[in-house]
């Protein structure tokens, strides 16, 4: 299972799900998935797998469950706040093959980055994306970049390293502590790659389904000044956990042994990272009332905040970019059709670290 992570490749559905109160909770479906394409949303609550119920299973016999043939069917009951009843959607699994980074041109004149997760794949993705865009549209005419973060649960922490590395030339990115002061580490940024936008101003898009790599990134460019975050505030997943293999055929251990921190020195951990400047999505009436997600301060047995906690926020991304609130923000911004003060960043200004 957490091999799969890591690769970007394997069977089934293409949702991340966690466990809440003995049921499967949405994080977030991946991009062009059957569980995207059917509609299911971030804070779901699946009850039934093929009318069997869930409630009992553990989280990886129910990630088991949803696994399975190539083509073959599997029927979900969904509840969703706001619906009076539960939803029933048929899927058909497919061969998931996690593209972590897609790209577009917004206009002639914006360069769009969305990255749904942080797997081996995902920094090479990233300057991929990068030299296409640079070739489809004229520096002369390019504005700036969007780097769309939004629902992204994270991943692999040498490739949040290697994304925030892409766009800081200098300083520290993140930091992880422990219980013990000689258990400290700290990330920094390579010198030598240099700023792929070129100095382009950059546009962060987070939201509540912004989680641990993600939030990595998102600090690490807020506190540098090198991007405005724009959105609702992410997750607050800011433990580190340390795989421990337990043998062949044994499995593996994960345990939490450590926090990530900002390079200003702010913990993510169950208060996430709050946007320069928020934006909410008009949600559609079957979703009105439903704006507080899931959040890390929500789940049970939680690592607790150094200080207060903060609760979920907004992860409701309109399907259609035209309705995309955030993402028309950003645009605006970066043609300068609307002002604000949070926008551009200022490196200048960036805090110590």
């Amino acid at each position: 299972e957490m091999q799969v992570e890591t690769h970007g490749e394997f069977g089934g559905l293409g949702i991340e799900v966690t466990m809440e109160d003995g049921l499967i909770k949405v994080v977030a479906p991946i991009d062009d998935t059957p569980a995207a394409k059917a509609g299911i949303l971030a804070g779901d609550i699946i009850t039934k797998l093929d009318d069997e119920p869930v409630q009992g299973l553990t989280l990886s016999q129910a990630v088991t469950k949803m696994r399975g043939a190539i083509n073959s069917k599997i029927r979900l009951s969904i509840v969703r706040k706001g619906q009076d009843k539960p939803i029933e959607v048929t899927l058909t699994r497919e061969t998931i093959h996690v593209r972590s980074v897609r790209f577009r041109g917004e206009g002639d004149d914006v360069g769009y980055i969305r990255i749904t997760q942080f797997n081996e794949q995902t920094s090479e993705g990233l300057k991929r994306a990068i030299s296409e865009l640079s070739k489809q549209i004229p520096a002369d005419k390019l504005k700036g970049y969007v780097l769309d973060l939004r629902n992204n649960p994270g991943g692999l922490l040498d490739q949040a390293i290697a994304v925030s590395n892409a766009f800081i030339e200098r300083g520290e990115i993140v930091s992880t502590r422990g219980r013990n002061p000689d258990e400290s580490q700290r990330f920094y940024a390579n010198a030598s790659r240099g700023d792929l936008l070129k100095g382009k101003p950059l546009v962060v898009l987070i939201n509540g389904g912004s989680a641990s790599a993600s939030e990595i990134v998102a600090g690490a460019l807020q506190d540098h000044k090198r991007a405005t975050v724009l959105g609702t505030r992410s997750f607050g997943k800011g433990s580190v956990q340390t795989i421990i293999p337990l043998g062949p055929g044994k499995g593996a251990l994960r345990l939490t042994t450590a926090r990530y921190f900002t390079p200003s020195g702010r913990s993510i951990q169950a208060k996430g990272i709050t946007p320069d400047i928020q934006v909410l999505q008009d949600l559609p009436e079957n979703l009105k009332g439903r704006t507080d997600s899931i959040a890390e301060s929500n789940l049970r047995g939680h690592l607790k905040a150094q200080g207060q906690e903060e609760t979920g926020s907004q992860s409701y991304v309109p399907p259609d970019p035209k309705d995309d609130k955030a993402l028309q923000m950003a645009d605006d911004l970066l043609r300068g059709t609307i002002v604000n003060a949070d926008f551009p960043a200022n490196p200048k200004t960036r805090l110590p670290n």
